[in-house]
């Protein structure tokens, strides 16, 4: 009996201490950037810096259902109205100018460091496998530290190793590498703004700071007027867009 019991706590000690699953970190992770949830609006006011040099800047408005997003630029005023449609792995731009549609892919730069996949509705879940690197600490708080391998060709990037904080299940740091193993760019994120779902309050993203890794470059995405409101579905029909 006594050995049983040893071994019955043995188990349940070991239960205790089990790695987290890294996919579920990652999915969790995703609803503070605008992934998977049911319906989410908010604007992005996109600061570009090279050097000393402030760039033009720009305020975009998202609305997201689940792994679908759209894109509309309010600011400047020559680019009002032009769209980015993501729906599930594809991507199509329209503006002023173009008689329908056109692909476009999520790695392609929108301005300063922020490319098309990174202004849209994030949903990594979907797009990478996710595996447990191991824990560090991030500006005090201990992180559990995800590798991210895509799964398809059309993520953003092909490998991201993600920060995510224990405490509060968030993305604090992101490093974005090409295919051969090239650091390409870094994020920091900040929450300073939150949200309502399922009868809890979950902190969303209110600021990335997307930095260079090869120049004196960076782009600051404030998020701002986030609102969990219904998206109607025409908003993500290509059909419409036209």
């Amino acid at each position: 009996m006594r050995k049983f019991l040893t071994v019955l706590l043995l188990a349940l000690a070991s239960a205790a201490h089990a790695a987290p699953d890294a996919q579920q970190l990652l999915e969790n992770a995703d609803r503070a950037r605008g992934g998977g949830l049911p319906g989410i609006v908010w604007t992005i006011h996109l600061i570009p810096h090279e050097g000393d040099k402030k760039l033009e800047e720009q305020r975009i408005e998202v609305r997201a259902v689940d792994d679908a997003s759209v894109a509309e630029t309010l600011e400047p005023a020559r680019f009002r109205g032009a769209k980015i449609l993501q729906v599930g792995r594809n991507m199509w731009l329209t503006k002023t100018g173009l008689s329908k549609p056109i692909p476009v892919s999520p790695r392609q730069r929108m301005t300063g460091q922020a490319s098309n996949g990174d202004i849209a509705a994030t949903n990594y879940a979907a797009d990478y496998s996710a595996t447990l690197a191991g824990e560090e600490m991030l500006d005090n708080e201990t992180c559990y530290v995800l590798e991210l391998t895509a799964k398809h060709k059309r993520t953003t990037y092909d490998r991201v190793r993600y920060w995510v904080s224990r405490s509060r299940g968030v993305a604090a740091r992101a490093e974005f590498y090409s295919l051969s193993g090239k650091l390409l760019k870094t994020a920091m994120f900040e929450y300073g703004n939150e949200i309502r779902h399922d009868g809890r309050r979950i902190p969303f993203v209110s600021r990335m700071t997307i930095r260079d890794a090869l120049i004196d470059a960076e782009t600051d995405m404030r998020y701002e007027t986030v609102k969990v409101r219904k998206v109607p579905s025409s908003e993500f029909d290509l059909g419409q867009m036209q």
